[in-house]
């Protein structure tokens, strides 16, 4: 098939789709309103990347847009190779050129969690070397219940109960985008079926000894109990807003008491004592994200030991998030710790 029939035939095939959601419609106008140049596009075979990759296709074929497809094999699986390279071969039909990274280096603990740090690292270098601002994933509306609930169980507070963002700063030159936060993975599927006719699953997402499987197994009972995914989904939806006002609020706070010296913050301590802990909490995560451009939040447990530790009398300095914390006159300060 050559490549314009090939583009054609994809672009006709999502165009005659019955897309009773209109997933593509809305996903057109998402990144219409983003109007950038180079995406880069997060695929792992399964049902809903497939979709993304397909209608990332479709899009290009509406407006000059450029996107690198890139797929990350961890080598987990004694046939995960042999999938990525089929995943390739499939993509290849609709001239979807796929980029494959092999991640040699075994990960024995914390299987699920080291497997998306190395693979975001990997994604991340991708984006800075194609100069594109924007990484695209296809985290769903079931997946956005499952991360509240997740962190629900963890007792995370405003923050975390928020879930996940559509756009997140993640580098300082790249941005993660996930527009199908929205969309039922139902959808995502029926659409990977069409364009392509197949896909792959991850036998991870049946184990049960992952606690997010564990999760994604309420969702039957809950709704056959009338608990709807829509219904928590518009409930994470209203705390999101409730967290953006409320970081307005912390960003002012920010301005007035964290200040950059050097290679060091400086808090004013006198003013730090009088805010409440949930403030002292966030002021702290901010502190170590500024200094060490971390883009997940510190165990709240942690900093709430810390703030205990800051309030004795005889406090001169500890670390956490690889930072020292130090008593300097009347401020509080952090500087990073050297490996």
């Amino acid at each position: 098939m050559s490549k314009k029939n090939s583009n054609v035939n994809l672009k006709n095939s999502l165009k005659n789709f019955k897309d009773s959601s209109n997933v593509f419609l809305r996903f057109k106008t998402k990144l219409d309103s983003l109007n950038k140049k180079k995406y880069v596009v997060a695929v792992s075979g399964g049902p809903d990347s497939m979709a993304l990759a397909a209608l990332c296709k479709a899009y290009s074929n509406y407006k000059r847009t450029k996107f690198y497809y890139v797929l990350v094999d961890h080598n987990l699986r004694k046939n995960s190779s042999q999938e990525a390279q089929k995943v390739k071969k499939i993509l290849k039909k609709r001239n979807i050129n796929l980029k494959r990274f092999l991640k040699k280096k075994k990960i024995i603990r914390n299987i699920q969690a080291e497997a998306r740090n190395a693979r975001y690292e990997i994604l991340i270098n991708y984006c800075k070397k194609n100069k594109s601002k924007f990484l695209i994933t296809a985290h769903n509306l079931e997946d956005q219940v499952e991360t509240f609930f997740i962190r629900l169980s963890r007792g995370s507070g405003l923050k975390g109960l928020s879930a996940m963002k559509t756009l997140t700063k993640i580098k300082s030159q790249v941005s993660l985008y996930r527009p199908f936060l929205d969309v039922k993975k139902k959808f995502l599927t029926k659409i990977s079926k069409y364009a392509f006719g197949e896909y792959f699953k991850d036998p991870s997402n049946t184990d049960m000894k992952y606690l997010r499987t564990k999760v994604r197994n309420l969702k039957k009972p809950l709704e056959k109990s009338g608990i709807k995914y829509e219904q928590i989904f518009k409930s994470i939806q209203n705390l999101s807003m409730s967290k953006n006002t409320l970081d307005q609020y912390l960003n002012k706070i920010f301005k007035e008491l964290i200040k950059r010296v050097n290679s060091e913050i400086v808090i004013n301590f006198t003013k730090f004592r009088h805010l409440n802990d949930d403030t002292k909490m966030a002021l702290i995560n901010e502190s170590v994200k500024q200094l060490k451009k971390n883009y997940y939040d510190l165990r709240s447990s942690k900093v709430n030991n810390l703030i205990k530790n800051l309030n004795k009398r005889g406090f001169k300095k500890t670390t956490l998030g690889g930072c020292i914390f130090f008593r300097k006159n009347a401020n509080l300060c952090l500087k990073a710790e050297k490996i």
